[in-house]
């Protein structure tokens, strides 16, 4: 895979890279039976009140029915197309299942058109297949994870993503997340082998705004430059700092920058084995 740059014939173009979907993407309309539409909330309540800024607008997208469940076991199945999917980040694939069942699966790095994988509780070690976390070695590399036992996945689901196997310990599986956060998880979990797909697109660059209002991304703008009325920074000349004694805020009047904001009750608490590191907690 590769990034495509342009000839720089607009300011815009100038700054633009892109991934080329084309010479990965071997369909060019999804499965019909999996998909639907649905109305997207855009940051909105039930109200109609922002509740997530810099949400709304953006092109129609179509939603395709991904398996985080993947209860699939013990059945061998193949990959039929690789899809682009405006809905996540990763690379989705149909995968025909020997039973003749059709499901969209996120595709780990290097599965095409043809690579076939197995759900079982101890599998090949080869990517794409998903089995237990106590039978993966320490040191390889895994995506969409389970928290619970049965839950589905939810760790590592976006493209180029991936969490590091550390070590196996008394019915628990540490893992190393990008983050650098160390974390335990039941070692009957299961985990797919390998990365998520499409790691070049950390690497792609909108190069102008209205890429990202296509994608429903709307402007953010600086708390220095509103009123007071709106943000705790607003007011005055937009010159002097925050001036707040216990630092920035959000618009909403919470601590920002480095602040612990996991809730010190949460049921998950004693999982985390080493936090993740920020400027706050970094040792200099």
């Amino acid at each position: 895979m590769a990034i495509k740059q342009f000839k720089p014939a607009t300011p815009s173009l100038r700054h633009t890279r892109l991934v080329k979907h084309k010479d990965v993407v071997t369909a060019s309309e999804p499965f019909k039976k999996l998909t639907f539409g649905r109305k997207r909330h855009m940051g909105r309540n039930h109200h109609g009140r922002i509740t997530a800024p810099h949400k709304g607008g953006g092109n129609k997208r179509l939603y395709r029915v991904v398996d985080f469940l993947l209860d699939k076991k013990n059945i061998p199945a193949r990959i039929e197309t690789v899809e682009y999917d405006p809905n996540r980040s990763a690379y989705i694939g149909l995968a025909l299942f020997k039973d003749g069942e059709r499901r969209y699966v996120v595709l780990s790095k290097g599965m095409t058109v043809g690579s076939t994988f197995i759900i079982a509780d101890e599998a090949p070690l080869t990517t794409g297949n998903r089995m237990m976390l106590k039978y993966i070695p320490v040191g390889m590399l895994v995506n969409n994870i389970e928290l619970k036992a049965g839950g589905g996945a939810k760790l590592a689901r976006s493209a180029g993503s991936s969490v590091s196997v550390a070590a196996h310990d008394a019915g628990s599986t540490l893992l190393k997340m990008p983050s650098g956060e160390v974390r335990k998880v039941p070692d009957i979990c299961f985990a797919t082998i390998g990365e998520a797909s499409n790691t070049d697109h950390g690497l792609a660059s909108k190069g102008k705004a209205g890429r990202s209002r296509w994608r429903g991304i709307r402007p953010a703008v600086r708390g220095t430059a509103m009123n007071p009325v709106d943000h705790p920074h607003g007011g005055g000349e937009q010159k002097q700092g925050i001036g707040l004694r216990k630092g920035p805020k959000t618009r909403y009047g919470k601590q920002a920058y480095g602040v612990k904001t996991r809730n010190p009750r949460k049921y998950s608490r004693n999982l985390v084995v080493s936090r993740r590191k920020t400027k706050r907690n970094t040792p200099k």
